[in-house]
């Protein structure tokens, strides 16, 4: 199966039908040029709220069923054919995660996955608005391929991209916000951001599309981030075969055979070779190699 693939990034207002709108032509774009799965930011509905911790933004959470963003994004699926995963604030009762809501491209939704790694730093505090995800990592068949999908701070942990790759993703993708660093504004991460993803598309021999905002958002007392863009698509050896600036509203478009790939995976026996009888240490926080 040929698939095309694209990744986006945009800057965002605080204005939910603006971001939206954006999104939509983006998405539009991206069709236009063949894309079949495309992939927005994280939390693109408005501006990342998590720079500071307020109560107020806790009304920005909805549930899944009946969200308005997914139903829009619902109806341009089937019309356009594609695959979208929705990056949404989900309220479920009294718990609120960071989820993504996987669209297949009649429009159905194939699912949800809630963020699982939680970061909390300055301008970065999500575990004030975010509870850990419980659905685990999951995969999901589409009319385009097998993919995963892992959001932001997961993005930086290999196992997620190995559980992911162990179920059966074809293609792992990413939708992300980060950026400057209040703490040191002199930091930038952008390169060890894109090359931890490399090294999941090469570990495990598949495409990695990775989506990230641009622009900058304020925040409290005059603080703000600087969001680094630098969006790009991997293929199944780590490669960069598009990538984004740090300014430019884009869509990103790349071609994969994905049968091709698989015979590529299977060939270098990267699954058949692991030694899961060693990996204890990995279950345990502090390395401790514990045997039941």
């Amino acid at each position: 199966m040929k698939v095309t693939v694209a990744a986006t990034q945009m800057a965002c207002t605080d204005i939910v039908e603006e971001n939206v709108a954006r999104g939509e032509n983006l998405i539009r774009k991206a069709a236009a040029e063949g894309a079949n799965i495309v992939l927005l930011q994280e939390l693109f509905e408005g501006y990342y709220f998590c720079q500071d911790e307020l109560p107020e933004h806790y009304a920005r959470a909805k549930a899944a069923e009946g969200h308005p963003t997914i139903e829009h994004f619902r109806k341009l699926a089937a019309e356009l054919n594609v695959v979208i995963p929705v990056s949404f604030y989900e309220l479920a009762n009294n718990a609120r995660f960071n989820s993504v809501a996987i669209v297949d491209a009649d429009g159905s939704v194939l699912g949800i996955y809630r963020k699982s790694h939680i970061p909390h730093g300055s301008g970065y505090q999500e575990k004030y608005y975010f509870a850990p995800g419980d659905t685990g990592f999951k995969v999901w068949d589409t009319a385009f391929g097998r993919i995963g999908v892992g959001i932001c701070w997961d993005q930086w942990f290999p196992e997620a991209a190995r559980a992911m790759a162990l179920m059966g993703a074809e293609m792992i993708l990413y939708p992300t916000a980060i950026g400057s660093e209040l703490q040191d504004p002199g930091w930038d991460s952008s390169g060890h951001w894109r090359r931890v993803m490399q090294g999941h598309a090469g570990a495990n021999i598949l495409p990695v599309i990775a989506s990230n905002r641009i622009g900058r958002e304020p925040g409290r007392k005059g603080t703000h981030l600087d969001f680094y863009g630098t969006s790009f698509i991997a293929g199944p050896t780590g490669e960069i075969v598009r990538d984004a600036d740090r300014e430019t509203e884009t869509v990103l478009t790349a071609s994969f055979d994905l049968d091709e790939i698989r015979n590529l995976r299977q060939g270098w026996g990267i699954y058949r070779d692991r030694r899961t009888d060693l990996y204890g240490p990995l279950l345990t926080m502090d390395g401790a190699n514990r045997r039941p």
